[in-house]
């Protein structure tokens, strides 16, 4: 696909094509093509991340006054780490217009998420550079603060196996074991199955986008059944 394309994408055009070119440009593409007058997206990346960081604490600066430091600080690390920025990059299809060499991408480079989080990261820097903070807001942050309900969700979600646990051990000794029973859907959109047990008693089950997920909503639905029904081992 074109890199006009994939201005049609993210719905607006760079003034300064070769910063585009440079933030979907693959070290592997140039391995394969020493004479290409471009750079990789590598110094981009570098950027980018800084970028993200800033933008994203000033965000969760703005919008949560009564959260401490290491309080933000957590908070901004779940909202930049390598499984969200690629997660980004999927819902843009990034890896379909990266240049890359063509065993890379037969190694599915293209898929590998390492790559799209480094892709993503250099398209913030590239778009800083051709367009300035303000347009770099407008990109992020619709886009954090979806993936902000997620991580705000996953939290109370972790109390709730914290408290499964302490009510398993303060009524038996015992530590809920949580399993895998199905996984459905394309890479992009799995949806896990996940049941948890005490002593190997099956409690409740629940599902979600990846394992973590799935085993804190079985820990949301085990709670809800042990306070209307009880449990017994």
């Amino acid at each position: 696909m074109s890199f006009h394309e994939f201005q049609r994408v993210i719905g607006f055009s760079f003034n300064r094509q070769e910063l585009l070119e440079e933030a979907l440009t693959h070290s592997s593409y140039l391995n394969e093509h020493p004479d290409a007058d471009v750079k990789d997206y590598e110094r981009l990346e570098f950027l980018g991340d800084a970028v993200l960081d800033f933008v994203t604490g000033e965000m969760l600066f703005v919008r949560f006054p009564e959260l401490t430091e290491g309080e933000l600080t957590r908070l901004r690390s779940a909202l930049v780490r390598m499984e969200a920025l690629a997660e980004f990059a999927r819902a843009l299809d990034l890896g379909t217009f990266i240049r890359m060499g063509k065993g890379e991408a037969r190694n599915g480079g293209r898929e590998r998420m390492s790559t799209l989080c480094r892709a993503f990261e250099a398209l913030v820097g590239a778009i800083y550079l051709d367009q300035g903070l303000d347009r770099v807001r407008e990109f992020v942050i619709p886009r954090l603060t979806a993936m902000q309900h997620q991580v705000l969700a996953a939290a109370l979600a972790k109390d709730a196996r914290s408290r499964l646990q302490e009510w398993s051990q303060a009524e038996f000794s015992l530590t809920p074991t949580y399993h895998v029973l199905t996984v459905d859907g394309p890479d992009h959109e799995r949806q896990y199955l996940v049941e948890v047990r005490l002593n190997d008693k099956r409690i409740a089950n629940g599902t979600g986008k990846s394992i973590l997920l799935a085993s804190q909503q079985a820990a949301i639905n085990a709670l809800t059944r042990i306070e209307l029904d009880g449990f017994d081992v």
